[in-house]
């Protein structure tokens, strides 16, 4: 039996269901129904049938229900890497619960409040915990949201600037972290022959938007420079509201915090979860079985390399569980019954991400089974020949709009990556060819975490919105603006880069135009601190 292949395959329409999703969120600022309808959208794109007028299809309804469940709602949920990100997801809001019960958190926050004493402080320990936790971005982001919210909390910084703080030392920071589930992805969708650890790391000088946020964020903090929704925000939180639109799932765990704990209680079962979840992640790799043959360096990159993230990550929550719940009872902070009503807490506290990663999956699989894929790659493989030297630039562009509409980096760089490197060749004998085709797989890189981050259904951005307790649109509009600024200056490096073909040249040429852009920032526009914002946060939010 043949395999079905819509009318629409391989077309632009591909990129409707997604476009249509990301949309109506921003319109409506209602994600659950934008997400549907996209889905539902390419359900009936998919279903369509010719006619013999070239401009008329028709509809079949039962076939689009059955596409959108079978092959996408119900498909998403029974795959098994999904389902251990769900089972991760679920366990590491039982132990933020049980911190939260047990008064770890707000005993943290007490701390951190004695020490980090400005808004400009605890920003920075935010990004530098961020940087901290390269392992996986899933992990950065829940963990940093749970350990930070008490600290910027207690500063009045608003609830939309620690999402961004948290995603924007997701992504960007494990894509230029050669010990990281990334480089394990990146690595893998390496061509046969070619050493894809080594490529990754030789990636990482020219990949430029992860390490111009890094440097913006940086900046911003430090000149105390906020614009666009952002500065409604921060300008809120400075007069008490942290949240301007507070999800109501937050609510009832907010008020069920008992100040009981020590920082032990917080500080402990986070790095054992750390612990865990490294441990769990090189056992997925093979470490622990006697089947790598390298030294120990090469070995652990290797299990890195080879590591199943999901499950890894779903061992070592549960571990950090166990040692969690074990902790508490033998301090006699929690009883047995207080430990297990955290578990029903925790997953109620999760059920947002929960619900909107499943339609994020959904919404993918439409896109894929449009064929979203194979449409850019003709368009990118047809005009190859036409870049010369600006390639670099276009591919950055693609992979954000790309990965921007699908709402995956992985699913970008494994389209996008053996395609660059078809148009050059790691092997050229000539070494500026070479050299281009590395800054062409790291411009493929940077504009998939570069979309990612900007996407409304990207699983990151979602994971950001529930480690701040965010809303997630809230979350989304804020941070655009910060984003495409830095998509700007990244831009025009990479058409630096695709002449220059110098790391170090390029570099410096982009932290230039970062600096010279948040100062032009700070000169032109108002602050939080302005009384025009201060005005402005007197009307009630809209959104």
């Amino acid at each position: 039996m043949e395999e079905f292949v819509p009318v629409l395959f391989n077309t632009w329409w591909a990129l409707v269901p997604p476009i249509v999703a990301i949309v109506l969120a921003l319109i409506t600022k209602e994600v659950y129904s934008s997400l549907f309808v996209g889905i539902a959208t390419g359900g009936i794109l998919y279903s369509l049938s010719a006619t013999s007028n070239p401009y008329l299809f028709v509809i079949h309804p039962v076939a689009a229900i059955e596409h959108i469940f079978n092959k996408g709602i119900i498909k998403s949920l029974s795959d098994p890497y999904n389902v251990g990100i769900l089972v991760f997801l679920v366990f590491l809001g039982i132990i933020v619960a049980l911190m939260n019960k047990a008064g770890g958190s707000a005993a943290f926050g007490n701390w951190a409040s004695a020490h980090v004493k400005s808004r400009v402080g605890s920003q920075l320990a935010t990004i530098g915990l961020g940087v901290l936790i390269f392992i996986d971005d899933y992990f950065n982001c829940l963990t940093v949201g749970s350990v930070m919210r008490p600290v910027t909390d207690r500063q009045k910084i608003s609830r939309a600037k620690l999402a961004y703080l948290i995603d924007a030392t997701a992504a960007p920071v494990c894509i230029i972290a050669p010990v990281s589930s990334w480089a394990a992805a990146v690595s893998g969708f390496a061509p046969e022959g070619t050493n894809g650890l080594m490529l990754f790391i030789r990636a990482i000088p020219y990949n430029y938007y992860a390490l111009l946020t890094l440097l913006m964020m940086i900046l911003m903090a430090v000149f105390k420079i906020e614009y666009g929704p952002m500065a409604r925000h921060e300008a809120n939180a400075k007069n008490g509201d942290i949240f301007t639109v507070k999800p109501t799932e937050t609510k009832e765990q907010e008020e069920n915090v008992e100040k009981k704990g020590k920082v032990i209680d917080l500080v402990l079962p986070v790095v054992v979860l750390i612990f865990c979840c490294v441990i769990g992640m090189l056992h997925t790799g093979g470490f622990f079985s006697g089947e790598l043959t390298g030294g120990f360096f090469k070995n652990f990159v290797d299990a890195f390399a080879n590591s199943d993230a999901s499950v890894g990550l779903a061992y070592g929550s549960f571990g950090g569980i166990v040692f969690t719940v074990l902790l508490y009872l033998f301090r006699k902070i929690l009883n047995f019954k207080e430990c297990m009503a955290c578990v029903e807490e925790g997953f109620k506290a999760m059920i947002a991400p929960i619900t909107i990663l499943t339609l994020a999956w959904s919404l993918k699989a439409m896109t894929e089974s449009l064929g979203a894929a194979e449409f850019v790659a003709a368009f990118v493989e047809s005009r190859k020949g036409d870049f010369n030297m600006i390639l670099p630039a276009i591919i950055f562009l693609i992979a954000c709009g790309l990965s921007f509409a699908t709402g995956t980096s992985w699913g970008t760089f494994g389209i996008l990556i053996p395609i660059t490197l078809e148009v050059f060749k790691l092997t050229d004998p000539d070494p500026a060819k070479a050299t281009l085709a590395v800054i062409c797989v790291s411009a493929c890189m940077a504009g998939a975490v570069c979309g990612d981050h900007c996407s409304p259904i990207s699983d990151t951005t979602i994971m950001s919105s529930a480690g701040a307790q965010c809303n997630h649109i809230a979350h989304v509009s804020t941070q655009l603006p910060y984003a495409l600024t830095c998509a700007a200056v990244s831009f025009i490096t990479y058409m630096v880069a695709g002449f220059v073909k110098n790391a170090a040249i390029s570099l410096i040429i982009g932290i230039a135009l970062m600096v010279g852009m948040v100062l032009l920032l700070k000169y032109v526009l108002p602050t939080p601190d302005s009384s025009s914002l201060k005005k402005e946060t007197q009307k009630p939010a809209k959104e």
